[in-house]
């Protein structure tokens, strides 16, 4: 009886010591992390340019949207920056993708944010460095700012907060996306 108790201890324990043993190898580096921001920057400069050049833009965003958020195989709490209404959140693909390129009728007030084209986008995450980064096992959590620029040079700054995780294929992909524009209080 006691040999049985042990060996099935002993077994628990080596399937958690395993566990904690894939978790570790699941953990989000902030490398990681600044790529992912990086990449997310550079494809929203890609659609607009893509747009601009002739080319398919509505194509391009679907496959960011499928390797930049977590849509194909998940859930997605994504709240645009300029959307509003009964279409103020996004937790469809379709809906995400009309907010970047428009012509979906079911989201009529969208013109596509991706297509103004920005030239180019940055972000921080609450400042120089990494203090806007907090990494959970596979899951990062960051907050901060976007700077995005027209082609006349005209930069606007959105409030960002991201929620990547990790899948099983080891790329992070967003499962929320908040973003707004700065609180401006009136002036009197």
């Amino acid at each position: 009886m006691k040999s049985k108790l042990f060996h099935a201890l002993l077994v628990s324990g080596l399937c958690l010591i395993g566990a904690t043993s894939a978790i570790a190898q699941e953990k989000i580096t902030k490398a990681e992390v600044n790529a992912a921001q990086q990449a997310w920057c550079d494809a929203l400069v890609a659609i607009g340019k893509t747009s601009t050049d002739g080319g398919d833009a509505k194509a391009l965003a679907s496959k960011v949207l499928s390797a930049a958020y977590d849509y194909d195989k998940g859930t997605v709490f994504f709240k645009p920056t300029l959307a509003y209404g009964k279409n103020t959140f996004r937790p469809t693909k379709a809906g995400a993708l009309a907010y970047f390129v428009g012509g979906d009728p079911n989201f009529p007030e969208d013109k596509g944010f991706a297509l103004t084209p920005w030239v180019k986008a940055r972000y921080d995450n609450l400042g120089d460095g990494d203090e806007g980064i907090q990494i959970h096992g596979n899951i990062a959590i960051t907050m901060g700012n976007v700077w995005v620029t027209k082609k006349d040079g005209t930069e606007v700054m959105v409030d960002k907060t991201f929620v990547f995780k990790k899948g099983d294929d080891g790329k992070l992909r967003l499962i929320v996306h908040k973003s707004s524009l700065p609180f401006a209080p009136e002036k009197k």
